[in-house]
């Protein structure tokens, strides 16, 4: 008797012993790969990572390889890439434009095919109609906005007061443009009154001015322009006049990459940019400084710009999920709310202007919403 306790008390003691050596496996972690571009200035690629870090820490289970990828055109180039040789990222921050080439391609899936529950198909509602202009066709979402933006106009007050200028008074018409530029503008060529640059995203600036002029450059499916209409025609023409007619500007390029570091050397008193170098210019400006709309010439106008999230078809359930999982977290109000302050693009949600955060932010810095108030006179960027 005594035998067979003590065999089976050994028999016991090496089943424990057994287990508690024995771990369960790990659970498989989903790995991502992100593209993403920068198109201005400051250190926006250190604030990805900082994102992505915060989302690692909150989500053990997901590994995110966010890869800077340069401009918006080497983004699209090197994700398409990567998808045609087999080794896809699972979703990229690429151009709030490029919808029509990737669904062309059939390289991206549609949210409304991955969302599922009420509180996500809910949640495809959250952002600004405006900016969903360029992430929705034929009735399903493919683009989410993360960094969006518009162009806005940026003003050194300094210059105006030495000018006999209003300093708080931006030109708010095609003609104040003109007429404060000529004053803006010295004879020896060391500050010109106005810079709109001619590279990088020409078309961008071309499209404000010529919304301005009433006119949009294509129709909301992406199949038809309007290059050729008498308003088109016109907005051109003011552009070119500009240098060659008021003397306001310089004639020939102006380049989209050098134009911040013209602004803030004083070489011209107004430029045209987008509102992501906002606050790349608040942080290195060393004069006073103001931020506008554009002006209007029958209307105020400008089209958004930016990137959207974009989930690649190559994609298992698993990495969809995640995938999603991560887009909701990087434009959600809070997050959305620190891109906003610390790059300048535009929190892309009224929930986003509706946190302590923003609040402060704006509160103590208004130009912070000019970018956001000025959507009511936007429209879709150029797609086609």
């Amino acid at each position: 008797m005594f035998t067979t306790l003590k065999k089976t008390l050994s028999g016991l003691a090496l089943a424990a012993v057994a287990a508690l050596g024995t771990t369960a496996p790990a659970a498989a972690k989903t790995e991502l790969t992100m593209y993403y571009p920068v198109a201005v200035g400051g250190p926006l690629t250190k604030v990805v990572d900082g994102m992505v870090a915060d989302f690692e820490k909150a989500n053990p289970d997901i590994d995110v390889n966010a890869i800077y990828a340069g401009n918006y055109n080497d983004a699209r180039i090197k994700a398409l890439a990567a998808l045609n040789s087999g080794q896809p990222a699972q979703l990229s921050v690429m151009f709030s434009i490029d919808i029509y080439e990737l669904i062309e391609q059939d390289a991206i899936v549609a949210f409304d095919d991955i969302v599922s529950s009420d509180a996500d198909k809910a949640w495809l509602n959250t952002f600004y109609p405006t900016l969903m202009e360029n992430g929705r066709t034929a009735g399903k979402t493919w683009g989410i906005p993360f960094q969006r933006s518009t162009i806005v106009m940026y003003y050194n007050k300094d210059a105006f007061r030495a000018a006999g200028l209003d300093p708080e008074k931006a030109p708010a018409t095609w003609d104040e443009l003109v007429s404060m530029g000529q004053k803006l503008t010295k004879a020896d060529g060391s500050q010109w009154g106005v810079m709109i640059p001619s590279t990088g995203y020409p078309y961008w600036m071309f499209g404000a001015l010529t919304m301005q002029n009433d006119q949009v450059l294509m129709n909301g499916a992406g199949d038809t322009t309007y290059f050729d209409a008498p308003a088109t025609v016109g907005a051109l023409q003011f552009w070119k006049d500009l240098g060659s007619k008021h003397k306001v500007m310089p004639e020939g390029t102006i380049e989209w990459g050098t134009l911040r570091k013209n602004f803030l050397e004083g070489k011209t008193a107004i430029m045209w940019h987008s509102t992501g170098n906002l606050t790349a210019v608040k942080k290195n400006a060393t004069f006073d400084f103001g931020v506008a709309m554009l002006p209007a010439s029958k209307r105020r106008g400008t089209p958004t710009g930016g990137g959207n999230f974009y989930i690649f078809k190559k994609t298992t359930p698993e990495e969809r999920m995640a995938a999603l999982k991560l887009i909701k977290f990087m434009t959600s109000p809070e997050r959305a709310a620190q891109w906003s302050m610390a790059t300048g693009y535009m929190g892309v949600s009224p929930a986003a202007y509706e946190t302590a955060a923003l609040k402060e932010y704006v509160k103590g810095f208004p130009y912070a919403a000019v970018a956001r108030d000025q959507l009511q006179y936007a429209t879709a960027e150029l797609s086609t």
